[in-house]
């Protein structure tokens, strides 16, 4: 047990002021930089309104528990989300006949912005100026996403 551990914060908020940025830090160790202040947001609120918090006798352990488990609850969804839009980009792109599986395979690896200007320039042939329209985003914005997104379809089915 560390000096930390024994110290007794008074109420929820010195709790995340004594362990928010370790927190934040391992947080980050598990679902990346860019991500890792949510999670230890969420895990806190969720821990706060529970009241589980002020009654544990390790608070910094369950706090941990609550950022790990939030980070593997995370990593989750993304996983699920990741394979419902793949599932729904292949049963899309399937149904044209002329479009060869490892082209979907390659199309379904692009970010969600390069998949939509690519699909919507091959198979809704529609002008970047057309799908800049359609999505609320400027033209030089969908020429680099198909910039981008062409090149890395080159890489991948060469």
């Amino acid at each position: 047990m560390t000096v930390s551990d024994r110290m007794s914060p008074v109420n929820d908020g010195e709790l995340y002021e004594l362990h928010g940025r370790a927190l934040v830090a391992f947080a980050a160790s598990l679902v990346g930089p860019s991500d890792a202040p949510d999670v230890v947001h969420d895990a806190a609120m969720a821990l706060f309104e529970s009241g589980t918090l002020a009654e544990a006798v390790n608070p910094r352990a369950l706090m941990y528990r609550a950022v790990l488990a939030k980070a593997k609850s995370m990593q989750r969804s993304i996983i699920r989300r990741r394979n419902r839009e793949r599932l729904f980009a292949e049963s899309v792109v399937y149904n044209d006949p002329e479009v060869l599986p490892e082209v979907v395979a390659a199309v379904v690896g692009l970010s969600q912005q390069q998949r939509a200007c690519i699909f919507l320039t091959y198979w809704e042939d529609m002008t970047p100026a057309a799908i800049g329209e359609l999505l609320g985003i400027a033209e030089g914005t969908v020429k680099h996403h198909l910039a981008v997104g062409r090149d890395k379809l080159r890489r991948v089915l060469e």
